[in-house]
Protein backbone atom coordinates (compact mmCIF):
# COMPACT_ATOMS: atom_id res chain seq x y z
CA UNK A 1 0.00 0.00 0.00
CA UNK A 2 1.19 3.46 -1.16
CA UNK A 3 0.75 6.74 1.45
CA UNK A 4 0.24 9.53 0.12
CA UNK A 5 -1.81 12.28 1.46
CA UNK A 6 -5.20 14.98 1.35
CA UNK A 7 -5.89 18.07 3.00
CA UNK A 8 -9.09 20.02 2.87
CA UNK A 9 -7.62 21.90 6.02
CA UNK A 10 -10.12 23.37 8.61
CA UNK A 11 -8.85 26.16 11.11
CA UNK A 12 -10.42 27.72 13.54
CA UNK A 13 -12.10 31.35 12.52
CA UNK A 14 -9.79 33.85 12.68
CA UNK A 15 -6.30 32.14 13.18
CA UNK A 16 -3.63 34.50 11.62
CA UNK A 17 -4.47 33.14 8.10
CA UNK A 18 -0.30 33.61 7.06
CA UNK A 19 0.36 31.13 9.90
CA UNK A 20 -2.17 28.45 8.57
CA UNK A 21 -0.70 28.91 4.95
CA UNK A 22 2.64 28.42 6.71
CA UNK A 23 1.57 25.44 8.57
CA UNK A 24 -0.16 23.68 5.35
CA UNK A 25 2.72 24.34 3.18
CA UNK A 26 4.94 23.37 6.33
CA UNK A 27 3.16 19.49 5.99
CA UNK A 28 3.54 18.97 2.34
CA UNK A 29 7.11 19.56 3.02
CA UNK A 30 7.41 17.40 5.59
CA UNK A 31 5.26 14.65 3.65
CA UNK A 32 7.93 14.86 0.42
CA UNK A 33 10.95 14.71 3.00
CA UNK A 34 8.94 11.67 4.40
CA UNK A 35 8.42 9.66 1.35
CA UNK A 36 4.68 10.04 0.83
CA UNK A 37 3.66 8.99 -3.10
CA UNK A 38 1.55 12.04 -3.41
CA UNK A 39 -0.41 15.43 -1.87
CA UNK A 40 -3.47 16.34 -2.44
CA UNK A 41 -5.39 20.06 -1.92
CA UNK A 42 -8.32 21.19 -1.74
CA UNK A 43 -10.20 24.55 -2.54
CA UNK A 44 -12.73 26.67 -0.94
CA UNK A 45 -13.78 30.24 -1.16
CA UNK A 46 -16.11 31.58 0.86
CA UNK A 47 -15.32 29.99 4.22
CA UNK A 48 -13.41 31.78 6.97
CA UNK A 49 -12.24 27.97 8.34
CA UNK A 50 -11.23 27.16 5.18
CA UNK A 51 -8.40 29.11 3.85
CA UNK A 52 -6.98 27.59 0.92
CA UNK A 53 -8.81 29.61 -1.79
CA UNK A 54 -7.10 28.01 -4.57
CA UNK A 55 -5.57 24.66 -5.00
CA UNK A 56 -3.11 25.69 -7.92
CA UNK A 57 -2.11 28.66 -6.44
CA UNK A 58 -0.89 26.44 -3.50
CA UNK A 59 0.58 24.23 -5.44
CA UNK A 60 2.23 26.63 -7.59
CA UNK A 61 3.90 27.85 -4.78
CA UNK A 62 5.10 24.74 -3.59
CA UNK A 63 6.55 23.65 -7.01
CA UNK A 64 9.97 24.34 -6.40
CA UNK A 65 10.03 23.67 -2.91
CA UNK A 66 9.57 19.70 -3.11
CA UNK A 67 11.27 17.50 -4.86
CA UNK A 68 9.80 14.18 -5.39
CA UNK A 69 6.39 13.89 -3.89
CA UNK A 70 3.60 14.35 -6.65
CA UNK A 71 0.97 17.14 -6.07
CA UNK A 72 -3.08 17.00 -6.95
CA UNK A 73 -5.94 19.41 -6.97
CA UNK A 74 -8.23 17.90 -4.60
CA UNK A 75 -10.30 19.46 -6.29
CA UNK A 76 -9.90 22.19 -8.81
CA UNK A 77 -14.18 23.30 -8.66
CA UNK A 78 -14.96 23.26 -12.41
CA UNK A 79 -18.47 24.31 -11.40
CA UNK A 80 -17.12 27.73 -9.96
CA UNK A 81 -14.78 29.12 -12.60
CA UNK A 82 -14.94 29.42 -16.66
CA UNK A 83 -13.22 26.28 -18.79
CA UNK A 84 -10.23 28.36 -20.44
CA UNK A 85 -9.43 29.84 -17.39
CA UNK A 86 -9.01 26.72 -15.59
CA UNK A 87 -7.05 24.66 -18.61
CA UNK A 88 -4.66 27.49 -19.14
CA UNK A 89 -4.05 27.56 -15.06
CA UNK A 90 -3.97 23.83 -14.64
CA UNK A 91 -1.79 23.51 -17.47
CA UNK A 92 0.95 26.21 -16.11
CA UNK A 93 0.48 24.39 -12.84
CA UNK A 94 1.41 21.05 -14.61
CA UNK A 95 4.21 22.31 -16.35
CA UNK A 96 6.10 24.03 -13.34
CA UNK A 97 5.74 20.19 -11.74
CA UNK A 98 7.35 19.25 -14.61
CA UNK A 99 4.92 15.87 -14.75
CA UNK A 100 4.44 15.82 -10.73
CA UNK A 101 0.70 17.19 -11.11
CA UNK A 102 -2.92 14.91 -10.83
CA UNK A 103 -5.39 16.57 -12.05
CA UNK A 104 -8.26 16.37 -9.40
CA UNK A 105 -11.37 17.41 -10.32
CA UNK A 106 -15.30 18.40 -9.17
CA UNK A 107 -18.07 20.07 -9.59
CA UNK A 108 -17.38 21.74 -5.66
CA UNK A 109 -19.31 20.68 -2.88
CA UNK A 110 -19.70 23.98 -0.88
CA UNK A 111 -22.68 25.40 -1.00
CA UNK A 112 -21.78 28.91 -0.31
CA UNK A 113 -19.17 28.43 -3.12
CA UNK A 114 -22.08 27.62 -5.26
CA UNK A 115 -24.08 30.65 -4.41
CA UNK A 116 -21.51 33.19 -4.71
CA UNK A 117 -20.64 31.62 -8.18
CA UNK A 118 -24.43 31.72 -9.29
CA UNK A 119 -25.12 27.86 -9.08
CA UNK A 120 -27.03 27.11 -6.01
CA UNK A 121 -29.74 26.28 -7.95
CA UNK A 122 -28.11 24.44 -11.08
CA UNK A 123 -27.42 21.29 -12.23
CA UNK A 124 -23.57 21.69 -10.64
CA UNK A 125 -22.67 18.16 -12.69
CA UNK A 126 -24.20 19.43 -15.84
CA UNK A 127 -21.47 22.28 -15.02
CA UNK A 128 -18.41 20.20 -14.33
CA UNK A 129 -19.19 17.75 -17.21
CA UNK A 130 -19.04 20.28 -19.82
CA UNK A 131 -16.11 22.23 -18.20
CA UNK A 132 -14.05 19.16 -18.59
CA UNK A 133 -15.07 18.45 -22.53
CA UNK A 134 -13.87 21.98 -22.99
CA UNK A 135 -10.90 21.92 -21.34
CA UNK A 136 -10.06 18.59 -22.73
CA UNK A 137 -10.56 19.94 -25.91
CA UNK A 138 -8.80 22.97 -25.74
CA UNK A 139 -6.04 20.91 -24.78
CA UNK A 140 -5.75 18.52 -27.53
CA UNK A 141 -8.04 20.14 -30.90
CA UNK A 142 -5.85 22.86 -32.56
CA UNK A 143 -6.46 26.46 -32.84
CA UNK A 144 -8.86 28.09 -33.16
CA UNK A 145 -10.87 26.85 -30.97
CA UNK A 146 -14.86 26.39 -32.09
CA UNK A 147 -16.51 25.43 -29.55
CA UNK A 148 -20.42 25.69 -28.51
CA UNK A 149 -21.68 24.46 -25.38
CA UNK A 150 -24.82 24.67 -23.35
CA UNK A 151 -23.43 27.34 -20.67
CA UNK A 152 -20.06 28.14 -21.90
CA UNK A 153 -18.86 28.95 -25.80
CA UNK A 154 -15.53 29.32 -26.68
CA UNK A 155 -13.48 30.68 -29.16
CA UNK A 156 -11.12 32.33 -31.19
CA UNK A 157 -12.11 32.43 -34.87
CA UNK A 158 -12.03 35.86 -35.19
CA UNK A 159 -8.67 36.95 -33.73
CA UNK A 160 -6.41 34.10 -34.83
CA UNK A 161 -2.77 35.43 -35.67
CA UNK A 162 -1.10 31.74 -36.35
CA UNK A 163 2.33 33.23 -36.86
CA UNK A 164 2.45 35.16 -33.65
CA UNK A 165 0.69 31.92 -32.13
CA UNK A 166 -2.75 34.43 -30.72
CA UNK A 167 -6.01 32.69 -29.80
CA UNK A 168 -3.82 29.44 -29.46
CA UNK A 169 -4.11 27.66 -25.99
CA UNK A 170 -0.78 26.64 -23.88
CA UNK A 171 -1.17 22.96 -23.74
CA UNK A 172 -0.04 20.64 -19.97
CA UNK A 173 3.46 19.22 -19.51
CA UNK A 174 1.76 15.42 -19.41
CA UNK A 175 0.23 14.69 -22.69
CA UNK A 176 -2.36 15.09 -23.67
CA UNK A 177 -3.35 15.41 -20.10
CA UNK A 178 -2.39 15.09 -16.28
CA UNK A 179 -4.26 12.35 -15.01
CA UNK A 180 -7.47 12.68 -13.59
CA UNK A 181 -9.39 12.02 -10.59
CA UNK A 182 -12.57 12.79 -8.84
CA UNK A 183 -13.39 12.45 -5.37
CA UNK A 184 -16.19 10.26 -4.31
CA UNK A 185 -18.43 11.01 -1.19
CA UNK A 186 -22.03 9.71 -1.79
CA UNK A 187 -22.84 6.33 -1.20
CA UNK A 188 -22.75 3.79 -4.40
CA UNK A 189 -22.05 6.90 -6.48
CA UNK A 190 -22.72 6.40 -10.28
CA UNK A 191 -20.48 9.42 -10.77
CA UNK A 192 -17.65 6.72 -9.74
CA UNK A 193 -18.93 4.45 -12.31
CA UNK A 194 -18.67 7.03 -15.31
CA UNK A 195 -15.32 8.66 -14.12
CA UNK A 196 -14.14 4.65 -14.26
CA UNK A 197 -14.95 3.98 -17.88
CA UNK A 198 -13.14 7.31 -18.97
CA UNK A 199 -9.82 5.61 -17.34
CA UNK A 200 -10.26 8.42 -14.19
CA UNK A 201 -9.93 7.27 -10.62
CA UNK A 202 -11.34 8.08 -7.68
CA UNK A 203 -10.25 9.29 -3.94
CA UNK A 204 -12.49 8.10 -1.07
CA UNK A 205 -13.23 11.02 1.20
CA UNK A 206 -12.22 10.61 4.64
CA UNK A 207 -15.71 13.01 6.12
CA UNK A 208 -18.05 9.88 5.42
CA UNK A 209 -18.58 6.79 7.60
CA UNK A 210 -16.75 3.71 6.28
CA UNK A 211 -20.31 2.17 4.74
CA UNK A 212 -20.33 5.29 2.25
CA UNK A 213 -16.74 4.45 1.21
CA UNK A 214 -17.28 0.34 0.82
CA UNK A 215 -19.75 1.34 -1.43
CA UNK A 216 -17.21 3.10 -4.28
CA UNK A 217 -14.95 -0.37 -4.60
CA UNK A 218 -18.35 -2.04 -6.59
CA UNK A 219 -18.82 1.15 -8.67
CA UNK A 220 -15.24 1.74 -9.58
CA UNK A 221 -15.53 -1.72 -10.82
CA UNK A 222 -18.66 -1.36 -12.73
CA UNK A 223 -17.16 1.56 -14.74
CA UNK A 224 -14.12 0.10 -15.63
CA UNK A 225 -15.78 -3.36 -16.81
CA UNK A 226 -17.77 -1.00 -18.56
CA UNK A 227 -14.77 -0.08 -20.60
CA UNK A 228 -13.13 -2.82 -20.54
CA UNK A 229 -10.36 -1.74 -18.41
CA UNK A 230 -9.40 -3.46 -15.35
CA UNK A 231 -9.91 -2.59 -12.25
CA UNK A 232 -6.82 -2.06 -9.97
CA UNK A 233 -6.90 -1.46 -6.35
CA UNK A 234 -3.52 0.23 -6.88
CA UNK A 235 -5.52 3.18 -8.46
CA UNK A 236 -8.26 3.65 -5.51
CA UNK A 237 -7.34 6.13 -3.27
CA UNK A 238 -8.90 6.29 0.18
CA UNK A 239 -8.36 9.37 2.41
CA UNK A 240 -8.45 8.64 6.06
CA UNK A 241 -8.35 10.73 9.20
CA UNK A 242 -5.15 9.75 11.42
CA UNK A 243 -3.38 10.20 14.82
CA UNK A 244 -0.44 8.51 15.69
CA UNK A 245 0.78 9.32 19.20
CA UNK A 246 3.57 7.94 20.78
CA UNK A 247 1.83 6.90 24.29
CA UNK A 248 -2.26 6.72 25.37
CA UNK A 249 -1.34 10.16 26.96
CA UNK A 250 -0.65 12.16 24.07
CA UNK A 251 -3.57 10.26 21.75
CA UNK A 252 -5.91 11.43 24.36
CA UNK A 253 -4.93 14.48 24.99
CA UNK A 254 -5.49 15.22 21.35
CA UNK A 255 -8.23 13.62 20.72
CA UNK A 256 -10.61 13.85 23.13
CA UNK A 257 -10.08 17.19 24.96
CA UNK A 258 -12.96 19.49 24.84
CA UNK A 259 -12.99 21.09 21.38
CA UNK A 260 -9.50 19.37 20.34
CA UNK A 261 -8.84 19.98 16.38
CA UNK A 262 -10.35 16.65 15.16
CA UNK A 263 -13.62 17.58 17.09
CA UNK A 264 -13.71 20.97 15.64
CA UNK A 265 -13.17 19.26 12.04
CA UNK A 266 -15.97 16.89 12.11
CA UNK A 267 -18.54 18.85 13.80
CA UNK A 268 -17.52 21.66 11.07
CA UNK A 269 -18.48 19.71 8.41
CA UNK A 270 -21.20 17.59 9.95
CA UNK A 271 -23.31 21.10 10.41
CA UNK A 272 -22.36 22.31 7.03
CA UNK A 273 -23.64 18.47 5.93
CA UNK A 274 -27.07 18.56 7.88
CA UNK A 275 -28.02 22.02 6.14
CA UNK A 276 -27.49 20.03 2.29
CA UNK A 277 -26.95 16.46 1.86
CA UNK A 278 -27.71 15.74 6.03
CA UNK A 279 -26.52 13.60 8.56
CA UNK A 280 -26.60 10.35 7.82
CA UNK A 281 -23.39 9.66 5.80
CA UNK A 282 -21.86 10.33 9.19
CA UNK A 283 -23.98 7.35 11.13
CA UNK A 284 -22.93 3.60 11.50
CA UNK A 285 -26.75 3.45 11.12
CA UNK A 286 -29.46 5.41 10.19
CA UNK A 287 -31.28 5.10 13.25
CA UNK A 288 -28.46 6.61 15.29
CA UNK A 289 -30.46 9.86 16.29
CA UNK A 290 -29.01 13.50 15.29
CA UNK A 291 -28.93 14.16 18.77
CA UNK A 292 -26.70 11.53 19.44
CA UNK A 293 -23.96 12.85 17.24
CA UNK A 294 -21.75 13.89 19.67
CA UNK A 295 -17.96 14.84 19.25
CA UNK A 296 -17.03 11.53 20.95
CA UNK A 297 -19.13 10.14 18.51
CA UNK A 298 -18.09 11.43 15.57
CA UNK A 299 -14.55 10.96 16.23
CA UNK A 300 -15.07 6.97 17.28
CA UNK A 301 -16.48 6.60 14.08
CA UNK A 302 -14.30 8.64 12.15
CA UNK A 303 -10.82 9.23 13.06
CA UNK A 304 -8.61 6.12 13.11
CA UNK A 305 -6.12 7.10 16.49
CA UNK A 306 -3.95 5.42 18.67
CA UNK A 307 -0.17 4.66 19.16
CA UNK A 308 1.46 2.85 16.67
CA UNK A 309 0.53 -0.79 16.87
CA UNK A 310 -3.50 0.54 17.44
CA UNK A 311 -3.39 2.22 14.34
CA UNK A 312 -1.84 -0.68 12.77
CA UNK A 313 -4.78 -2.73 14.15
CA UNK A 314 -7.36 -0.06 13.21
CA UNK A 315 -6.29 0.47 9.78
CA UNK A 316 -6.56 -3.37 9.11
CA UNK A 317 -9.89 -3.39 10.26
CA UNK A 318 -10.54 -0.30 8.17
CA UNK A 319 -9.62 -2.01 4.86
CA UNK A 320 -11.25 -5.27 5.82
CA UNK A 321 -14.18 -3.03 5.63
CA UNK A 322 -14.35 -0.61 2.77
CA UNK A 323 -12.16 -3.12 0.01
CA UNK A 324 -9.42 -3.43 -1.48
CA UNK A 325 -7.48 0.08 -2.06
CA UNK A 326 -3.97 0.47 -2.53
CA UNK A 327 -3.33 4.21 -1.76
CA UNK A 328 -4.07 5.62 1.78
CA UNK A 329 -4.24 9.51 2.27
CA UNK A 330 -3.48 10.47 5.44
CA UNK A 331 -5.35 13.57 6.22
CA UNK A 332 -4.54 17.01 7.02
CA UNK A 333 -5.57 19.04 10.21
CA UNK A 334 -4.91 22.18 11.53
CA UNK A 335 -1.72 22.03 13.64
CA UNK A 336 -2.94 23.15 17.01
CA UNK A 337 -0.33 21.35 18.51
CA UNK A 338 2.60 21.31 15.68
CA UNK A 339 4.89 19.18 17.59
CA UNK A 340 1.86 16.47 17.98
CA UNK A 341 1.27 16.75 14.76
CA UNK A 342 4.59 16.73 12.89
CA UNK A 343 5.47 13.22 14.98
CA UNK A 344 2.03 12.11 13.53
CA UNK A 345 2.81 12.27 10.21
CA UNK A 346 6.37 10.67 10.99
CA UNK A 347 5.00 8.08 13.09
CA UNK A 348 2.53 7.16 10.13
CA UNK A 349 5.55 7.14 7.50
CA UNK A 350 8.13 5.03 9.88
CA UNK A 351 6.43 3.32 11.90
CA UNK A 352 2.82 2.61 10.60
CA UNK A 353 3.15 1.79 7.23
CA UNK A 354 5.70 -0.79 7.05
CA UNK A 355 4.01 -2.60 9.77
CA UNK A 356 0.52 -2.49 8.08
CA UNK A 357 2.65 -3.70 4.66
CA UNK A 358 3.92 -6.48 6.18
CA UNK A 359 0.95 -7.45 7.69
CA UNK A 360 -1.11 -7.08 4.50
CA UNK A 361 1.49 -9.19 2.77
CA UNK A 362 1.04 -11.59 5.27
CA UNK A 363 -3.00 -12.13 5.17
CA UNK A 364 -2.27 -12.94 1.37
Amino acid sequence: MKLGYFTMPLHPVGKDWRQSLAEDRDAILLADALGFEEAFIGEHVTDLAETITSSLIFIASLAHDTKRIRLGSGTVNLANRHPAAAAAEIAMVDTLLAGRFILGIGPGGLRSDAEMFGGLDADRNALFLESIEHILALWTEPPPYRRKGRIWNLTTERTWIPDLGQGAMLQPFQRPHPPIVVTAILPASNGIAAAAARGWTPISANFVHPWVVATHWPKYVEGCQRAGLEAKGEDWRVACSIFVGDDDATVRRMTRAPGNLFAHYFRNLQRKSATGRGNAFFKHDPSVPDDALTDDYLIDQMLVAGTVDQVVDKLLVFREQVGPFGRLLYCGHDWAEPAAMRRSMELMATEVMPRLNAALGEAG
